[in-house]
């Protein structure tokens, strides 16, 4: 279960592109670390090169951004994680241009600590299994 929340120094990016990078982290999350992606969200916060700052100094002239995912602690391998994160960095400069330093951060929490729906994925997990279920997690 993935969650995004993407920042871009953009507060009038259009629609279809926020849709591009909502349908292209989503495709990643199914392609690359095996999710499923009806239990994807991705949230975009547009926010102004002014209040974003690199090097202490505050963006401008030019466009960021920074992906940070919320996954469930070991259902990746290191492996996967490196691909998703090369690609996601890929996908931001393919739809938003050249970035001076976009970023991607994954946070793996703990089964326990982390749920969708109410349901925690340590017991998702626990009924998928009970279920024969695969991988999408």
């Amino acid at each position: 279960m993935p969650y995004f929340r993407v920042t871009v120094t953009d507060p009038d990016l259009p629609t279809d592109v926020q849709r591009a990078l909502a349908d292209g982290l989503t495709g990643l999350a199914v392609s690359v670390l095996g999710k499923a992606g009806a239990r994807t969200i991705v949230q975009i916060n547009l926010v102004p090169a002014g209040s974003y700052y690199i090097d202490g100094k505050p963006l401008t002239g030019a466009r960021d951004a920074h992906v940070e995912a919320s996954i469930t602690l070991g259902t990746n391998s290191a492996a996967e994680k490196a691909a998703f994160i090369a690609r996601a960095g890929e996908l931001l400069s393919d739809v938003l241009g050249p970035l001076p330093r976009s970023g991607v951060a994954l946070h793996e929490l703990h089964p326990e600590s982390y749920g969708y729906n109410g349901v925690t994925q340590f017991d998702f997990y626990r009924r998928a299994g009970e279920r024969g279920g695969g991988r999408h997690l």
